[in-house]
C-alpha cells in the first residue's frame, strides 16, 4: 500500500489508478496525515435469471383471491401443544 500526498496524487492520478486496478491500495495524505484510500471496485457478478425451479402459474401476478387470503387474516394458532403443569 503506497501513500501519496495530495499534490503527488494530482500529478500521478493515472498511474495511481493503474496501481489500484492491479489490486494495490493507495492512500492519499494531506500534510502527511492519511485522509483517503483508493481501492479497486470489485465488479458484481452477473446473476443468472431463471433461478426458480419449475414454472409459475399463469395467474401468478394477479391479485390473490379472497379464499386464498382468508387463512392469512385469521387468528394465529400455535401448532405446538401446550402442557399445563397442574400446579
Amino acid at each position: 500500500m503506497g501513500q501519496y500526498n495530495v499534490q503527488d496524487a494530482k500529478t500521478r492520478l493515472s498511474e495511481l489508478l493503474n496501481l489500484v486496478e492491479a489490486g494495490e491500495d493507495v492512500v492519499i495524505a494531506k500534510a502527511g496525515r492519511p485522509v483517503a484510500r483508493l481501492v479497486r471496485i470489485e465488479r458484481p457478478y452477473k446473476r443468472r435469471l431463471g433461478f426458480v425451479h419449475g414454472t409459475l402459474p399463469e395467474d401468478f401476478l394477479e391479485p390473490p383471491r379472497e379464499e386464498d387470503i382468508a387463512p392469512w387474516e385469521g387468528p394465529l394458532i400455535s401448532s405446538t401443544p401446550t402442557h399445563s403443569s397442574g400446579h
